[in-house]
């Protein structure tokens, strides 16, 4: 999914008057739809990963706000963003047109990104894309935001956002693509698009309360590394199937991806041990997707040694630009800056320097593309960085200009209120829970079977590890809300329970504990 496109325009009068079945090898179009399902499964890999990296009692709404995302991405591709991102008629070079509106005359011509496959399978690979991209953003809101009008945002980001930056890159007429930049599998519209919209989106949304930002620390480290794994996996098809077929270059990207994976995620481990003096496992996994943002645009373009350079790079660069949101005094609350568009600014560049045609021309489509400095392309490098100032300046204007007008709307108020900030998202957007259990101390030992000398100390609900428990708050809702009064149990084990299943243990539990 890169510069291909240029060679349709040459073979595409070959390729025309056989667009049937016959028109494209099998293995080519059987590859790319097993690679779109492949990415598919990044989104669910997307949800784990942010409910891991969150606080118990908000972990369900960024399951929710991901898969509710990636329902509404389906629906804006196919109603008029495939169109607007890859309209073969369009000549503006920003945006596209309405020609392919509903997805209509799109079926078996050769698809705008290459004549090895059909546009129809085109568009359902391209749509993966945008859904991975809007579940990125969905960071943005963690913790604190509502999820509906997060869903009004998704279609107009799509819309406005990821759909012109696809068109200035992989667009037959996009000023990007006829420049000649380097960016195979979406470090603009994926990565840069995702992460300065993330951060764009968490200036308008504003900080968490003070309480919420002091001992944050993820809630469940073995959905972070199930969600990196997840996406480890999509990540291959997402990068090898930019190749559009069953080639050596979808092998090279997928080794590279590889490469850049591993290296990141090892990178970014040995620089937090130097700190912290312990082997982080959400360190590794940081820095693995860390790799794997930065071999999106590269990993098509360079040699495998040279995505062992991205990988500790990127690792290095993002593990470090994790310190930015604090310069900013932006709560950018699941490095969404630092990781996507750190990480894809990494790839992009490095690009100009490492991108070769030996790569490049093994799909035996693209046999006369240039690659940077490899092949004395001195021109690359100034051509990517801006690119990368272009993309990085449209996706923060635009989403923080939208994110402002979709938050004036009545009813569509973008930030939840500090009470429900307390009580959790997962309570008062979702009703359910990711976890509904009570954490009465962080360890066995601590719990109800060991006598308490302070009569002060109090027990601590779920999520709220920093001394003060959220039963008051709960208790109050309940009793405004008219969800039922509390109940108790009965004997020893006597807990009280409020409407919304939140416990607290009863004094007489206290008294049985020292008897």
């Amino acid at each position: 999914m890169d510069i291909a496109g240029r060679a349709v325009a040459e073979n595409h009068r070959s390729y025309l008057p056989r667009a049937d079945s016959t028109s494209f090898d099998g293995g080519d179009v059987s590859f790319i739809i097993v690679a779109g399902a492949m990415v598919l499964l990044m989104v669910p890999g997307l949800a784990f990963l942010y409910s891991g990296l969150a606080r118990r009692k908000s972990a369900l709404s960024l399951i929710w706000a991901v898969a509710a995302s990636n329902a509404v991405g389906i629906f804006q591709w196919w109603f008029w963003g495939y169109s607007l991102a890859f309209s073969s008629s369009a000549t503006s070079g920003y945006i596209g047109n309405l020609r392919n509106f509903g997805l209509m005359k799109v079926l078996g011509d050769p698809s705008p990104g290459s004549p090895l496959i059909p546009e129809i399978l085109y568009s359902f690979f391209q749509m993966e894309f945008a859904c991975v991209t809007i579940g990125i953003l969905m960071g943005g809101i963690a913790e604190r935001g509502r999820v509906l009008p997060a869903m009004v945002l998704t279609f107009a980001w799509l819309t406005l956002v990821y759909c012109p930056l696809a068109c200035w890159v992989w667009g037959a007429n996009g000023w990007a693509f006829s420049w000649g930049v380097l960016d195979f599998a979406g470090g603009g519209p994926v990565e840069i698009g995702s992460g300065v919209s993330g951060l764009a989106l968490a200036w308008v949304i504003g900080r968490r309360q003070e309480k919420e930002l002091l001992n944050f620390r993820p809630h469940n480290v073995s959905l972070v590394c199930l969600g990196t794994f997840l996406l480890w996996f999509g990540w291959l098809g997402f990068n090898g199937g930019s190749a559009f077929g069953a080639n050596l270059r979808a092998i090279v990207a997928i080794w590279n991806s590889m490469l850049a994976a591993a290296f990141g995620g090892m990178v970014w481990c040995i620089m937090d041990y130097r700190y912290e003096r312990h082997w982080s496992m959400v360190g590794f996994c940081s820095g693995t997707i860390a790799g794997l943002v930065a071999a999106t645009p590269s990993s098509g373009f360079v040699h495998p040694w040279a995505s062992v350079i991205i990988g500790v790079v990127s690792g290095a660069a993002c593990n470090l630009a994790t310190k930015l949101k604090f310069h900013f005094q932006i709560d950018d609350a699941l490095d969404l800056f630092a990781e996507h568009a750190i990480g894809g600014i990494v790839g992009l560049f490095l690009n100009g320097f490492f991108g070769t045609n030996e790569v490049i021309r093994l799909d035996g489509v693209n046999t006369s593309t240039p690659g940077g400095f490899m092949d004395h392309n001195w021109k690359q490098l100034y051509i990517q960085f801006a690119y990368i100032c272009a993309t990085c300046s449209y996706s923060f204007v635009v989403t923080a200009l939208l994110a402002k007008f979709i938050d004036v709307i009545p009813g569509l108020k973008l930030r939840s209120t500090p009470e429900d900030e307390s009580l959790g998202m997962d309570e008062v957007e979702i009703g359910e829970f990711a976890t509904d259990y009570i954490e009465i101390r962080r360890d066995f030992t601590d719990g109800l079977f060991m006598n308490s000398t302070n009569p002060s100390e109090q027990h601590v609900a779920a999520g709220d590890r920093h001394g003060r428990p959220d039963n008051a708050l709960h208790q109050r809702s309940t009793m405004q809300n008219g969800n039922g009064l509390p109940h108790e149990g009965t004997g020893t084990d006597q807990v009280k329970h409020d409407g919304n299943g939140i416990a607290e243990v009863n004094e007489k539990m206290r008294d049985s504990e020292s008897s």
